[in-house]
């Protein structure tokens, strides 16, 4: 393995290999992360691997989201209730809701423009990084990984697909509030109820407030899991071109040109 000690000889690294999860800074759609984030706050932040603060804008939204009867008013408005859904709402809430929620948007999209520009100088200053890690607890290494069978773990359960591509912090994060939302909205009751031919039941037992939760994180997981392992091969690739090029390939090498 290559030695790597990080010093001041290099300002801007491409990755950090670590027992916790692989972090590398890389070009990303500015729109899209700030899509996810609008989708549900602390999603984008995720994307872009900033940890605490997605966390913290994830846990916010389902807490002012509850207290405020924000998703099911959204439900009593699908149905065309539009007067119920404005019982229902509580505005001592609600109107903490607002300012986050568009900090959540504006502060991904502008922190992904931020790292593009940062993605772009380590690129070009090519700074060697760590690719073995192996602590007490894990060990972390970089590799290919089929992109295909993260979506389709974390299509199982959201938070499989980020283990798969030892995205520990984020796999972890999944797979507990995943268990919130089922364990809340009474899905897997309804499920059995409906397997059982009892629509009737299945339907009462549902608890929509929650419910509406699980398509959010299931498409993140899926999609996170999915871009992640994409980057992470490129990384992978990169790291094997360098290394070659430096230890096998000789300095007076040309690549033979076409007739």
């Amino acid at each position: 393995m290559e030695n790597f000690s990080p010093t001041n000889k290099y300002r801007r690294f491409k990755a950090h290999i670590s027992i916790f999860g692989t972090t590398q800074i890389h070009l990303r759609n500015p729109y899209i992360v700030a899509w996810w984030s609008a989708a549900f706050p602390g999603f984008g932040h995720l994307l872009l691997s900033k940890y605490l603060r997605g966390f913290l804008l994830f846990i916010w939204e389902v807490y002012i989201n509850i207290h405020s009867n924000l998703n099911l008013a959204m439900v009593y408005s699908f149905c065309g209730d539009i007067n119920r859904a404005k019982e229902i709402i509580d505005t001592r809430w609600i109107l903490l809701y607002i300012p986050v929620y568009i900090f959540a948007i504006w502060d991904s999209y502008r922190t992904t423009i931020d790292l593009n520009k940062v993605a772009i100088l380590a690129e070009r200053e090519n700074a060697p990084f760590n690719s073995f890690s192996i602590g007490s607890l894990e060990v972390n290494y970089l590799d290919q990984r089929n992109p295909l069978l993260a979506v389709i773990w974390s299509a199982f359960m959201p938070g499989t697909g980020q283990l798969y591509i030892h995205r520990i912090l984020t796999g972890f994060f999944s797979l507990v509030w995943v268990v919130v939302f089922y364990y809340q909205s009474n899905l897997l009751p309804a499920i059995h109820y409906l397997f059982l031919g009892n629509v009737a039941k299945a339907s009462a037992i549902l608890n929509p407030e929650w419910l509406l939760f699980l398509p959010s994180i299931y498409g993140f997981s899926i999609y996170d899991a999915y871009s992640n392992t994409v980057e992470n091969n490129k990384l992978f690739d990169s790291y094997q071109r360098n290394y070659l090029i430096k230890n096998y390939q000789r300095y007076r090498f040309r690549l033979p040109l076409r007739k």
